[in-house]
C-alpha cells in the first residue's frame, strides 16, 4: 500500500500540459507559426541520439518554443538479455538536456538474440515476461530519475500460453516496474477489435490512475481487421474512447500522432484542439 500510495502521489504532481501533436519534420515551419495552438510536443527521442549538429539545432529549436516530450521506441525493455547499457546512457543524456516532465517507451521489446526488429513488438502475457520487463524497468529508473511511462502496443498476433489477460498483464507491468502509463486509445481499439474482444471492457480492467499521457491516431480497416497506420483522419470510435478514458483518468495531457498522407497542419491542429476541448469537459485543465 505504502508503494503504490508513493506512486500515486509521484503521477498527481506531475503537470497537466494540455493537448499537442507528435513533431514530424514537415511540419517544422508551419508548426512554428502556429505555437499558441499547439500545448506541447512529443518527439521522437531516438532521432536525436548521435545525431547531425543540424538535427540537435532543429531540437533546440523546438524547445525555445515548445515543451518537449521524449518518446524512445529501441530501448527494448522486453527483452530477456536485458537493455543495452550504451544506448540507456544515450538516452539518459539526452533526457538532462531536456529536463523533461517525464518520458516514455513501450511495453514490449525490440531485439532478441542479437536482431533489431524495428519496431515495439508484444510481450507472451506470462509471469515470466513480467519478471523480465521488471528487472529492465527498475534498472532504466535507476539510471534515470524523471519518470518514465509506458505504451500499449499492438499486433496482429499473440502469443500461445498466455497467463492472464492483457490489461491484467499491463497492470502487473506498470505495479511492479513503478510506472505511469501512455494510453494509445489507437492501439487499444485495434488489439481489442482484431482479437474479438470489447474495447471498453478492455478499458475496464486497466489500472486507469497510472494513465498519464493518451496517443491517439487514425487507421483504416483492410480485410476485415483494423489497422493503426497513423496515416488517416480520426474515426468516431477513437473519439468516443478517447473521451470515456479521459473522463475515467487523470489524464495530464493528450498527443496526436500523424506518421503518413500528411494534411495541410490545420486539418491537424482541428483534432488537436477537438482532444484539448475533451479535456477541458472533463475538468483535466483549463
Amino acid at each position: 500500500m505504502g508503494r503504490k500510495t508513493e506512486i500515486t502521489n509521484l503521477l498527481a504532481n506531475l503537470p497537466r500540459l494540455g493537448a499537442g501533436l507528435a513533431y514530424r519534420e514537415p511540419l517544422r515551419d508551419e508548426l512554428l507559426q502556429k505555437q499558441p495552438e499547439v500545448d506541447f510536443v512529443e518527439i521522437i527521442g531516438d532521432h536525436y541520439l548521435d545525431a547531425p549538429p543540424e538535427r540537435m539545432e532543429e531540437l533546440a529549436l523546438l524547445g525555445e518554443h515548445f515543451t518537449l516530450v521524449p518518446h524512445f521506441t529501441n530501448l527494448s525493455l522486453g527483452s530477456a538479455e536485458g537493455i543495452d547499457p550504451a544506448y540507456l546512457e544515450k538516452i539518459a543524456a539526452l533526457i538532462k538536456r531536456l529536463n523533461p516532465p517525464w518520458w516514455s517507451e513501450h511495453i514490449g521489446f525490440t531485439r532478441a538474440g542479437g536482431v533489431s526488429l524495428g519496431h515495439p513488438a508484444p510481450l507472451p502475457f506470462t509471469r515470466e515476461a513480467i519478471d523480465v520487463m521488471t528487472r529492465n524497468v527498475i534498472a532504466t529508473r535507476r539510471a534515470i530519475a524523471t519518470p518514465l511511462i509506458l505504451e500499449n502496443v499492438c499486433s496482429p498476433l499473440l502469443w500461445p500460453g498466455a497467463e492472464m489477460s492483457e490489461p491484467v498483464f499491463i497492470s502487473e507491468v506498470l505495479g511492479f516496474g513503478g510506472c505511469g502509463m501512455l494510453l494509445d486509445v489507437t492501439n487499444l481499439l485495434t488489439q481489442s477489435t482484431n482479437h474479438g474482444g470489447s474495447p471498453q471492457d478492455f478499458l475496464d480492467r486497466l489500472p486507469l490512475d497510472r494513465v498519464v499521457q493518451v496517443h491517439f491516431s487514425g487507421g483504416h480497416e483492410a480485410q476485415g481487421r483494423l489497422v493503426e497506420s497513423h496515416a488517416q483522419p480520426v474515426a468516431e470510435a477513437v473519439w468516443k474512447l478517447l473521451d470515456s478514458v479521459v473522463a475515467r483518468a487523470p489524464v495530464r495531457c493528450i498527443c496526436l500522432e500523424r506518421d503518413d498522407n500528411l494534411p495541410p497542419l490545420p486539418e491537424m491542429l482541428w483534432e488537436v484542439e477537438r482532444a484539448r476541448a475533451i479535456g477541458r469537459q472533463h475538468r483535466r485543465w483549463n
